[in-house]
């Protein structure tokens, strides 16, 4: 008795991935907090050198928004929930 050779579908595993697009945080202006307090939290949750921290206050407080952050949904998520922990506006959207 003989058995026929069993053909074997192999998987795809060169598929195509697509990076997801990453994500912003933006941090909008708010009538309520002092700029000094917005420059000290970007310097304190993000690690931002003072210069870097001013400019991001000065384009929130001049242009209305600055986007603050950049990452995974999942980062950026992080950081709205921790910018609204310091009491400031911020919301979380793809970077264009």
């Amino acid at each position: 008795m003989s058995v026929a050779p069993v053909e074997v579908e192999q998987a795809d595993t060169e598929a195509v991935v697509v990076p997801d697009k990453p994500w912003v945080t933006i941090v909008w202006n708010d009538p309520v907090n002092l700029m000094s307090y917005v420059a000290f939290v970007f310097q304190k949750h993000f690690g931002y050198p003072k210069e870097k921290a001013d400019k991001l206050m000065m384009d929130v407080h001049q242009k209305g928004k600055a986007v603050v952050s950049n990452g995974s949904r999942e980062e950026m998520e992080r950081d709205v929930e921790a910018m609204h922990g310091y009491g400031l506006w911020a919301t979380l959207q793809h970077d264009t």
